[in-house]
């Protein structure tokens, strides 16, 4: 079986969690020190742009067959209460609660919604 090429469709996100593509890290300082490896793991803030996102935070299912027995029972699917985070936003978030991972040769950072401190959103796209 093939290794897809960087194929994230087949990815899913999970609940309020966000996929991040991190940015690329500066290995030097403003005043040419270079930086040891891992050094800019240590940070507590990080920025990256958000990949993709999770359904959001679920709505309990009310189960009301009781109160009105001459309806036709239907199974209900799961709501949503939607994520703030889109698709190419530009995310600073705490490292603190966050994962990384390694998915076809790429870094990628799953964060909570509630690690996220602040978007940058190019609004003349939305």
């Amino acid at each position: 079986m093939e290794k897809p090429e960087n194929n994230l469709k087949n990815l899913i996100v999970i609940g309020d969690k966000v996929l991040i593509k991190p940015c690329s890290n500066k290995t030097k300082t403003k005043s040419g020190l270079f930086l040891p490896p891992g050094y800019s793991e240590k940070a507590e803030l990080q920025n990256g742009y958000v990949v993709k996102v999770g359904p959001g935070f679920p709505i309990p299912f009310v189960n009301d067959e009781d109160s009105e027995p001459w309806k036709t029972k239907t199974q209900e699917k799961t709501k949503f209460i939607p994520l703030q985070p889109l698709v190419g936003d530009l995310a600073i978030f705490l490292l603190k609660d966050s994962v990384e991972i390694i998915y076809n040769d790429q870094k990628f950072i799953i964060v909570p919604q509630h690690s996220i401190l602040l978007l940058e959103r190019d609004i003349s796209n939305v």
